[in-house]
């Protein structure tokens, strides 16, 4: 087992680091990643972890040519989301989790269903902000890692929870890179317009 989360973990941390970078190769050695993590959830009873690296494979597909495309044939901007946005997305993930767990808790033989439960929603959410390029992603990220890491310290995946601490420093270091490039980007499409308007 400790030969599969060690092979998960690094395959992982080259798809952050990636995604940090801001560089579309994140989205297939993620794809990686999932398949070896869903392997440890399943021999740790992690269920909703599982069900988690299902979720990521299919929208890393979709994120890898979102990046690559966009909506119009472009490479998709980093954008902002509103505050609305935010909370309506938090608030599902928290309902989510709640009605995850309950499942988990009343048909299988969960560890921590709703603890668990709030690492998948949330990651969710991550996850898709992160397809849509959105620089609140990192907050997500960070909300995931600080419930992940004591939760896989307690089914024993002390390798697996080291890393979900690094990648709460790598949330930290990414948010205000995306913050910057966010700015670098507006303040391009400000010079554009000035420029088209003359």
């Amino acid at each position: 087992m400790r030969a599969w989360e060690i092979a998960a973990n690094l395959a992982y941390l080259v798809s952050i680091l990636l995604a940090t970078r801001n560089s579309g190769h994140t989205w297939w050695t993620g794809i990686v990643g999932c398949l070896l993590f869903g392997w440890v959830f399943l021999q740790t009873q992690l269920y909703a972890d599982l069900t988690l690296q299902g979720f990521f494979i299919v929208t890393s597909i979709y994120g890898w040519w979102h990046w690559q495309r966009g909506c119009e044939g472009a490479p998709a901007p980093i954008q902002r989301s509103s505050a609305r946005e935010i909370v309506m997305w938090a608030a599902a993930a928290i309902v989510g989790a709640i009605g995850y767990g309950a499942l988990l808790l009343r048909f299988t033989d969960a560890y921590a269903p709703f603890v668990d439960s709030l690492v998948l929603t949330f990651s969710i959410l991550a996850q898709l902000l992160l397809m849509r390029r959105r620089v609140e992603t990192w907050w997500c990220w960070l909300v995931v890692n600080t419930i992940a890491v004591p939760l896989y310290l307690s089914r024993d995946l002390q390798l697996t929870a080291a890393f979900y601490a690094a990648y709460w420093v790598n949330a930290c270091v990414a948010m205000p890179r995306w913050y910057a490039l966010l700015c670098r980007e507006r303040s391009l499409q400000v010079s554009q317009v000035s420029a088209g308007a003359q």
